[in-house]
């Protein structure tokens, strides 16, 4: 796998995680612990770690999404379930999605769990309020639960690195939705529709990026393709570190292959996530 370690094992790692927000059966969960609505279980669900957060730090940490989209869930949603209830549930039934989608998942979760669970460990939490809320939780004691947490950890461990980097290089939220569409990793509609902005917002910004000479019409130009690729290259670097606590990365990465394309069946490709299908 050599130094591609950290994009490999995002590439099994996010579908794992991530039938959170689109099987049935997590929908379901957030519907009857009270959260109303599609986006209250969303940002409910992923904020929940975080305890009975302001809308401000919802906005800051999930990046991308429109201010009035978050506002409209939090902190309304903590009215109608606490996040101890949605912890409870939140696990249990990703880990039953799992189970449907990948019978065999069983077999292996527990040696995996133990394996992403010394990742998350070695992990440095600076910087990375998602990963840190989500790396502090007690570990199920199901094992597939265990192992739908540690990707969660991992995945939110590489966001909060990711989102770092686009501020750093100036991208507001909308922004960086904008140039991810202008190099084609998610169409914009699907983007503008998932994240909330209108075309006028939309527009204002890639107005702005254009005058930075990072975007054209709707497309990238090479600046902007380059600045694209150095972020998901230092993205990879940032999230490297805590795979080198692995014996063997790459055969837990084969581990894993096969349940993240069964879970992958629950996802739409393209998707928000950007994520591409497993193969």
């Amino acid at each position: 796998m050599g130094d591609s370690v950290a994009r490999d094992m995002w590439l099994v790692v996010e579908p794992l995680h991530a039938v959170t927000y689109f099987a049935p059966e997590c929908l379901a969960a957030h519907r009857e612990v009270g959260l109303k609505g599609f986006w209250m279980g969303y940002f409910g669900g992923r904020a929940a770690p975080l305890g009975a957060a302001p809308a401000g730090v919802v906005e800051a940490t999930f990046y991308g999404f429109h201010p009035a989209r978050v506002r409209r869930a939090v902190p309304d949603a903590w009215g109608f379930a606490s996040p101890e209830d949605i912890l409870r549930v939140r696990g249990t039934a990703a880990a039953a999605v799992l189970r449907r989608l990948a019978p065999g998942i069983d077999g292996v979760a527990a040696s995996a769990a133990a394996q992403l669970a010394r990742a998350v460990a070695a992990a440095d939490g600076g910087g990375r309020p998602l990963f840190a809320a989500n790396r502090d939780l007690d570990v199920p004691d199901d094992p597939v639960e265990a192992l739908w947490l540690m990707c969660t950890a991992l995945r939110e461990h590489r966001g909060d690195g990711h989102n770092a980097l686009l501020a750093a290089e100036g991208l507001s939220g909308l922004e960086a939705n904008v140039l991810a569409s202008a190099v084609g990793t998610v169409p914009a509609q699907r983007l503008r529709d998932s994240r909330g902005w209108s075309e006028e917002e939309w527009d204002a910004a890639a107005e702005a990026l254009a005058g930075r000479g990072l975007v054209r019409g709707p497309d990238a130009t090479g600046a902007g393709r380059d600045l694209r690729a150095s972020i998901e290259d230092r993205t990879d670097a940032l999230a490297a570190p805590p795979y080198r606590a692995l014996d063997d990365p790459e055969a837990l990465y084969g581990m894993l292959v096969p349940f993240a394309r069964a879970a992958a069946d629950e996802m739409p490709f393209p998707n928000p996530i950007g994520l591409p299908r497993p193969s």
